[in-house]
């Protein structure tokens, strides 16, 4: 009897395909993705078959439309969070996820520190990527965030953090973890 397995070219060939269609409707099109873009080992897991780096792949196909901002969380970095996967820290994790999608000649337009409250060791982690080259943006916490959709959208919610400019017309948001944000 023949397993069946999931099709990764036939994921890149369809998604690609349905993701330049949508962008067609749209001045900008925001994309999150569940799980890793590089390395998802737990898709692998669930879905024989997927290559891990399906996602990456997919977006090195659409890299001439597309590019990225990385969200990570202010407490996270302050608390020196380490990624129990590489053993590294998230802020290292976000330099090495610069690198790697500009490996794939994937645009990384900014690192968005998420929940903002002034603490040191982020400011110190923001000079680093703006000597870079790296554009940041810190947006602040918002009260009642997610629940009181009021406060959320009224003046004192989203409004008051800054907009992201971006250039391309597939924005991808993606971060080091769960918790960023995003």
């Amino acid at each position: 009897m023949k397993k069946i397995r999931f099709d990764s070219e036939k994921y890149l060939q369809e998604q690609s395909a349905y993701i330049l269609e949508r962008v067609q409707q749209y001045d900008k099109l925001y994309l999150e993705f569940g799980g890793k873009l590089i390395g998802d080992k737990h898709a692998k897991r669930v879905l024989p078959g997927f290559d891990e780096d399906a996602k990456i792949k997919l977006l090195h196909t659409l890299k001439e439309n597309a590019e990225i901002i990385i969200c990570v969380y202010a407490g996270d970095i302050e608390r020196n969070k380490v990624r129990e996967d590489y053993g590294i820290t998230y802020d290292q994790d976000v330099l090495r996820l610069i690198d790697e999608y500009r490996a794939y000649g994937i645009s990384v337009n900014s690192v968005l520190i998420t929940r903002y409250q002034g603490q040191p060791t982020v400011k110190v982690f923001m000079t680093k990527l703006e000597r870079s080259g790296i554009s940041v943006c810190i947006h602040r916490e918002i009260e009642g965030y997610p629940t009181n959709v009021d406060a959320v959208l009224g003046e004192e919610g989203f409004a008051t953090n800054p907009y992201i400019e971006t250039t391309k017309p597939i924005v991808v948001v993606t971060a080091p973890g769960p918790g960023s944000g995003k």
